[in-house]
């Protein structure tokens, strides 16, 4: 018996597919008339509960009221259901480990994002081209964010007022073409004015 809790009890996505093979989902084959019968026995079930219940307070309520609200009730569940995000894949145990060897607990945005930055960082050691095409447009979109929030101007609306508050070294980062990748002391100065701002 599995403790599946009320997304179990209520029908969620969870029952609709079933992984056959590792990264491969199949859905199921759903019986209309099952799916009716489930819903209609839940209301009943429901209920009788609540009728139950509220008799045994001395509480006198319609049981068709009882009945639109559960009926209410199931109908919206369903329309929220049907816009809930999808179910993440599941990761393989050969997959689920970093290049370190520790398990990683499911996805993880936040590290998944750390990590391409870290790419995207370390390709910058060896490649201008692809540090100017990647990391360098962002580090300038980030700038201009900080400007607009703090200033309310931008590097193109005011280059001038901008130029004095990013400083003249990270004003000519940003600004010139870059022939090398920055190092990592470099990288670090230009961070630290970009939080200054």
């Amino acid at each position: 018996m599995s403790d599946g809790g009320l997304e179990e009890l209520f029908g969620s996505r969870g029952d609709e597919a079933f992984v056959e093979e590792p990264g491969e989902v199949v859905e199921k084959p759903r019986s209309r008339a099952g799916w009716i019968f489930r819903n209609v026995a839940l209301i009943v079930v429901a209920t009788v509960v609540t009728v139950a219940g509220l008799r045994s307070r001395g509480i006198s309520v319609s049981i068709l009221l009882i009945v639109a609200a559960f009926v209410a009730l199931r109908l919206l569940m369903l329309a929220v259901s049907e816009v809930a995000p999808p179910v993440p894949p599941r990761r393989s145990a050969s997959r689920g480990a970093d290049s370190s060897g520790s398990r990683l607990a499911g996805t993880d945005t936040l590290r998944a994002a750390v990590r391409r930055w870290e790419r995207q960082l370390d390709w910058s050691q060896s490649d201008a081209e692809k540090f100017s095409r990647n990391v360098l447009p962002v580090l300038a979109e980030l700038a201009d964010e900080r400007l607009r929030l703090k200033h309310g101007i931008t590097r193109s609306s005011d280059p001038r007022r901008a130029r004095e508050l990013l400083g003249e070294p990270l004003w000519g980062f940003l600004d010139a073409p870059v022939r090398r990748g920055p190092k990592a002391r470099e990288l670090a100065t230009y961070v630290d004015a970009l939080e200054r701002i």
